[in-house]
């Protein structure tokens, strides 16, 4: 199951070495190394905390997933802020967007990338923090489909670009590891209807294809956007896979994780093809 490669991985990246304790020196440089030493404290102690981001089309299992976790020992878990979505001062911007996606797309979009940017920058209060998706989602799969279908004006999409850039460059949202909740469209369609939350009652299957089909392009065949972090894909096969009762959802091995948080740790993953 997927519990004991994710917790597997987790433990490694709180067991790096600390910083070593070297005598002070006497006088200015002693007090200018005191300082510089206190820096590195910081700075380890800040390397030991890690981001693990679950990404998957809706009704993939995301949610499942987090909740999954939720009781685990020094993990923070961190849904979406759909309530926020859905409640912007009495406004619905995701309601609205699913209902006319041309008008309120950039709308919804910008408050989600706020939202997720403070889902990213927030004081970790645990070693491992677990998000439900990630400000980098936001941007490649769903303001890339809405320009991609025809729903988002060039300009709109290019500020929100503009934006996201900018953050990037600026804020650190960075990600240690992917979980990606290789789910078929078809499943989550199926979910979709079992669930009746009332906004995703419109959602169609090319939807559900669409986002998927970002996904892929993003976190499996790689090249289209760069990939912030490994990625350990799991591949549910029934909706009550996940807790692990019935079968393991993602078969995925211990050495692959641990060979993909080495090689991103040593900025071997820029550019290349992620997967699992």
């Amino acid at each position: 199951m997927l519990l004991r490669p994710l917790r597997s991985w987790a433990a490694r990246a709180l067991r790096r070495e600390g910083p070593g304790s070297p005598a002070p020196g006497q006088g200015t440089r002693g007090a200018q190394r005191r300082a510089w030493l206190r820096d590195k404290d910081r700075e380890n102690e800040k390397e030991k905390k890690s981001v693990i981001c679950v990404e998957g089309n809706i009704a993939s299992g995301k949610t499942t997933c987090l909740e999954f976790f939720s009781n685990t020992t020094d993990m923070e878990v961190l849904p979406e802020p759909v309530p926020k979505w859905r409640n912007v001062r009495g406004h619905n911007p995701l309601g609205l967007m699913y209902h006319d996606a041309c008008r309120w797309g950039l709308t919804l979009q910008t408050y989600v990338q706020l939202t997720m940017l403070d889902h990213h920058t927030r004081p970790q209060t645990s070693p491992v923090r677990l998000m439900e998706r990630s400000i980098h989602s936001a941007r490649y799969i769903f303001v890339e489909n809405l320009y991609r279908s025809g729903k988002m004006p060039e300009v709109d999409y290019v500020v929100l670009s503009e934006w996201f850039d900018w953050i990037v460059r600026n804020i650190d949202v960075s990600v240690d590891l992917i979980v990606y909740l290789r789910t078929t469209p078809e499943t989550c369609y199926q979910r979709l209807q079992l669930r009746c939350r009332e906004e995703e009652t419109v959602i169609p299957l090319e939807y559900l294809n669409a986002i998927h089909h970002l996904y892929e392009e993003w976190l499996i065949k790689g090249g289209l956007f760069p990939v912030a972090a490994p990625v350990l894909v799991s591949t549910p096969g029934r909706a009550e896979d996940f807790s692990g009762r019935r079968s393991d959802p993602g078969n995925v091995s211990h050495s692959a994780v641990r060979g993909r948080a080495r090689s991103f740790r040593a900025g071997g993953l820029k550019g290349r093809k992620q997967g699992g």
